[in-house]
Order: C-alpha cells, then sequence, then structure tokens
C-alpha cells in the first residue's frame, strides 16, 4: 500500500464511510476475541464504542489501523475497508496505515523529548520537507495546548501534567494530518476538568477528522459522540467472546435501543 493509493480524503459529505470494518472473527493464538462486529466509521463523525469490560471494543479499535499486528498471535477474518482499500490485504504495509489512521492511547505517553520533538517526531519520521515549526505550532494549537507551552518548547514533555500530556499526545497524532484518528480511553487517567478539555477538543477535531473512541464512561459518549456501538460479551461457549450487539445514533442507542440487552446496559442492569 503506497502513499500514492491512500491520500487524505478531502471535503467530505456526513454519510461518507472513512472506514467500513467487518470482523467476522479475531483471535489471539487460539483464543475467539471477537465475533460478528461490523462498524461503519463516518467521516466527521465520532463514533463512540460503549460495553462492558472484556467486551472486544479496544480490539476492534485497535484492527482499525492494525495496531493488534503488534501483539504475537492475533489473527482477523474479516476485512477493513479505508478509502476503498482492504487495510489486510496482501502487501499492505501497517505502518503506512497508521501514518493515515492516527492513534491516542488509554495512558498519556509523550517520548522522553521537548515537547517540540515531541509534535515533530511524526514529520521527520516521514520525512517532512515543509516547515516543521509550522506544522508543530499549528498542531499544538489544534491540541490547545500553544498558549500553555509555547514558551517552553525546549521543555521535556514528561513535565507537563496528565492532561496536558494527553493533549501533546493529540497534538503528536494530528501532526501528520491523519485521515482518522482512534482514541482508546484517553481520559480513563485524567481529573474531571482535564477529562472536560480532551472532550470539548475532540468535539473541535471532529471538523476536520473522523474519530473512533472507546469509552468506559457511557456520559462520555452521550456528551461526545454521533454514533454509538454497543458491544458485550458472549459467555455460552465458556469463553468471554466480544461481540457487537447494537450501533445506531447516539439518542437512540440511549433513548430508544433495539436490543434488549443494549436496554439492560444503559439501565445499569450489568457492567
Amino acid at each position: 500500500m503506497s502513499t500514492a493509493v491512500l491520500e487524505r480524503p478531502q471535503a467530505h459529505s456526513a454519510s461518507e464511510a472513512a472506514i467500513n470494518c467487518r470482523v467476522s472473527k479475531i483471535f489471539y493464538g487460539k483464543f475467539l476475541a471477537v465475533r460478528d462486529s461490523d462498524v461503519l466509521i463516518e467521516k466527521g463523525k465520532i463514533t463512540g464504542f460503549i460495553g462492558p469490560s472484556g467486551c472486544g471494543k479496544s480490539t476492534v479499535l485497535r484492527s482499525l489501523n492494525r495496531m493488534n499486528d503488534l501483539i504475537k498471535g492475533f489473527r482477523l477474518e474479516g476485512e477493513v475497508d479505508f478509502l476503498g482499500q482492504d487495510i489486510y490485504a496482501k502487501g499492505v504495509d501497517p505502518v503506512v496505515v497508521r501514518r493515515h489512521i492516527g492513534m491516542v492511547f488509554q495512558q498519556p505517553n509523550p517520548f522522553s523529548m521537548s515537547i517540540y520533538d515531541n509534535v515533530a517526531f511524526g514529520l521527520k519520521l516521514n520525512r517532512y520537507k515543509g516547515d516543521i515549526e509550522e506544522k508543530v505550532e499549528h498542531a499544538l494549537r489544534r491540541a490547545a495546548l500553544w498558549d500553555e507551552v509555547k514558551d517552553k518548547l525546549k521543555a521535556s514533555g514528561l513535565s507537563l501534567s496528565g492532561g496536558q500530556q494527553q493533549r501533546l499526545c493529540i497534538a503528536r497524532a494530528v501532526a501528520t494530518q491523519p485521515a482518522v484518528l482512534l482514541m482508546d480511553e484517553p481520559c480513563s487517567a485524567l481529573d474531571p476538568i482535564a477529562t472536560r478539555r480532551v472532550e470539548e477538543l475532540m468535539l473541535e477535531l471532529k471538523d476536520d477528522y473522523t474519530i473512533a473512541l472507546v469509552t468506559h464512561n457511557m456520559q462520555q459518549a452521550r456528551r461526545v459522540a454521533d454514533v454509538t456501538a454497543f458491544f458485550s460479551v458472549d459467555i455460552s461457549r465458556g469463553g468471554r467472546t466480544g461481540y457487537l450487539v447494537e450501533m445506531g445514533q447516539t439518542d437512540q442507542i440511549f433513548e430508544d435501543p433495539h436490543e434488549q440487552l443494549t436496554k439492560e446496559y444503559i439501565r445499569g442492569d450489568f457492567s
């Protein structure tokens, strides 16, 4: 897969698909982790993944840019279509995929280098030939961090607060201008004030980026997600296999879910 094939999409309509994920089965070795989970990520929207622990929502999210390839024994049956191409097709370079589908993790993970170098890292790795300083400033502004760090860009990224570190990681992710941004519980390690700032940032970023978000916080999904996918766990076969129960507009999922299992989860009957 070349960068020529994966050009960043231009203006789009809300109903277009950024990623069409059709998962039949996901294995870790012989363990069936996820089954029957078809997820459509629409351009220009925030799609939230909710469900109890162990239901496969993070596994599915990380499959969208082949992060699970780094886990021994991972195997996916199905396909993940991005810009008209299956990213799991033979010959596709997962490194190129991740340039176009960025990732922000649960724990803030700035590199042990300066704030500036954290943001510039991906640009330099991809041999960006333009004005890197301009790109770094733009990314920090998009992450609502520029005013807080503009006078200390040479300071270590590890010197920032937890909330600032997470926004630094978001700046690092958007600096290379991916088409899609995946967020795996980005607020779970943050206090309520920092969480609110990151949520506000997500709503701002969706003007330019398609976002898929895993969250354990149902209120967060209601606040920021346009579309919500609810996953649950099948324990009938003696294991714990996650699967997609229901997906729809967020208001519909929370106010008028179609599936009984979704109703029970939203009511708090199980977690």
